[in-house]
């Protein structure tokens, strides 16, 4: 999740982005079930960072979010962010109001993507401590909600193999912790050398537990942020995400952009989602726009008709 400002649309971009949520929603109408016992390539879910400025400017509250994602999108599965609810991670009554508005809703908690609770691969042994520690507040959330995951992230500092091994610790000692709760907790590409898809591919085995696995992101395969701008901080999404595919308990649908067809611009969809499909996951997929380019309705609209597009070529 690497939150972007919104741009000021010329009138050819508001035109061209107003025919693609119009596409967007007529494909979304024509989408048809798969027949009856035939198992769909993937399922569809939403990842709240989509509505992340909905969700910052007060349009949008978190106990909402179940119903929003039935009512405005269709979609049966949703995929929380810590952010929007640190404060009530250990309140009893909130977490089960919660539950029972997405229960409500029809709608299936799926996991909580938890962000700033300390590095899991600290140097410092303290720290990392500190850091396995703070999850567990998020491993109770998790369970009362009925989630299947925690995501975390694998930050660390020192050489290539040290990291490796001070992330398989910290994560190790979480994951023993998880198992308890029925959960499992899954890292997701979220930069420096968790988006190296062979480094993270290999704490993964280092981890070797069947509660730890990944949550590969389209998109998050930038090694240095600062540095974005240049070739070699990019590791191969593709390569990324076929090296983290055998480990996935989840899938992040990453988008930024569409052309005139509803094609993401930065990621060939159908290119990825058979590496997904090849790799033998039929779970969700969680759509996660964050682009600046449309809004976020007309984002999520356009992810979800493409991820539908491409699942009907999987199916065919």
């Amino acid at each position: 999740m690497h939150d972007q400002q919104p741009t000021t649309m010329t009138r050819r971009e508001a035109i061209r982005t107003t025919a693609l949520c119009g596409m967007a929603i007529a494909a979304a109408a024509s989408a048809s079930p798969p027949p009856r016992g035939h198992r769909r390539a993937y399922e569809i879910s939403l990842a709240q960072w989509s509505l992340h400025r909905e969700l910052y400017g007060g349009k949008l509250d978190n106990l909402d979010f179940p119903r929003i994602t039935r009512e405005r999108y269709g979609l049966d599965a949703i995929e929380f962010v810590s952010q929007f609810f640190k404060d009530q991670a250990r309140d009893a009554a909130y977490i089960a109001e919660l539950g029972k508005r997405a229960d409500d809703a029809g709608v299936r908690c799926l996991l909580i993507m938890c962000d700033g609770e300390g590095d899991l691969g600290h140097p410092d042994p303290g720290e990392r401590g500190k850091a396995v520690d703070n999850h567990v507040k998020w491993l109770e959330a998790a369970s009362a909600l009925g989630c299947h995951s925690i995501r975390v992230n694998a930050a660390s500092k020192g050489s290539y193999e040290e990291q490796q091994q001070l992330a398989a610790d910290g994560l190790g000692r979480l994951t023993r912790l998880a198992v308890g709760y029925d959960l499992n907790v899954i890292v997701e590409n979220h930069g420096g050398l968790s988006s190296n898809g062979k480094w993270l591919s290999g704490v993964m085995r280092m981890v070797d537990h069947p509660r730890c696995g990944t949550l590969p992101d389209f998109g998050n395969f930038c090694m240095d942020w600062s540095k974005q701008a240049e070739p070699e901080a990019w590791y191969d999404r593709y390569t990324g995400v076929g090296e983290l595919m055998p480990f996935a308990k989840a899938v992040s649908a990453k988008s930024h952009e569409f052309d005139a067809e509803g094609n993401e611009v930065k990621t060939d969809y159908p290119r990825m989602m058979k590496i997904v499909r090849d790799a033998g996951y039929s779970g969700y997929v969680g759509i996660e726009y964050e682009g600046s380019k449309h809004s976020e309705h007309e984002g999520i609209l356009a992810t979800k008709a493409l991820l539908e597009r491409v699942r009907d070529q999987l199916d065919g």
